[in-house]
């Protein structure tokens, strides 16, 4: 397979036709339906220490697949992100709003030594389920195999997203999920600080856009990628559950 870079080079070299990044979200989102992607979400989810999210979450993706087999077309951050993962193998990962680790875990999985970045406040009883902490959430990645760099950090996301990014200026992130602060104003500043920061073909995921707790969510994602002055393609996804969003950078 060519890298970007290979590709970037070309490009330079013949002139301009087409952008150089051939992945769009439509090529995530065949990806993260097939029957292969699903069993690997319920093969994470087993192996993680379980709670009541993540039993329905198993239980809602065993009985979709009995009912309906290859033909059912269910998308979540769950399958989007191993789908993400397996496509464009990212070195870097970044969340915010990771709890008990799920969605970190289903990159982790598949790109076990990709260098793994996570935001939240692990707020107590949250959701009113357990949210035990950081240490819980890189025990449960070495678990399933994580060997690279884990770095998690306790706090709001609004002050430790830029001290981060100040303090790591040169760092380009391959894959980013978007899931922490769901006010408005809170997600927007969320995407605004890391849209800049995604590599030339990396990807960003953004949860719950059809979230009935908060209507608002897809016109921040879909504003914040026009605001920020970068090229993105994207696309939503909202027939079943809580939507999920992604764009690739052009």
């Amino acid at each position: 397979m060519r890298s970007y870079g290979s590709l970037f080079s070309q490009h330079e070299a013949l002139g301009s036709w087409y952008a150089p990044v051939m992945l769009d979200p439509e090529t995530i989102f065949r990806r993260a339906r097939q029957p292969s992607t699903v069993n690997k979400v319920l093969n994470v989810l087993e192996a993680l220490q379980p709670d009541s999210y993540s039993v329905y979450v198993s239980t809602y993706l065993k009985e979709g697949r009995e009912k309906y087999g290859a033909d059912w077309s269910y998308l979540d951050i769950l399958n989007v992100l191993v789908a993400c993962s397996e496509l464009i193998k990212p070195r870097t990962y970044l969340e915010i709003g990771v709890r008990r680790g799920r969605s970190i875990a289903m990159v982790a999985s598949v790109t076990p030594t990709a260098d793994l970045y996570g935001f939240d406040m692990w707020v107590e009883n949250y959701a009113g389920m357990e949210n035990p902490g950081a240490e819980f959430v890189e025990s449960e990645l070495r678990k399933i195999g994580a060997s690279g760099k884990i770095s998690l950090v306790s706090g709001n996301s609004h002050q430790t997203l830029p001290d981060f990014f100040a303090k790591h200026p040169n760092l380009q992130l391959d894959l980013v999920t978007v899931d922490g602060d769901h006010s408005d104003e809170g997600a927007r500043e969320d995407l605004l600080s890391l849209l800049p920061n995604i590599s030339r073909g990396g990807v960003v995921v953004f949860d719950d856009v059809s979230h009935p707790l908060h209507p608002n969510l897809y016109q921040v994602w879909s504003n914040a990628l026009q605001d920020c002055g970068l090229r993105f393609v994207s696309a939503f996804y909202t027939a079943l559950g809580y939507g999920v969003a992604v764009a690739v950078r052009n």
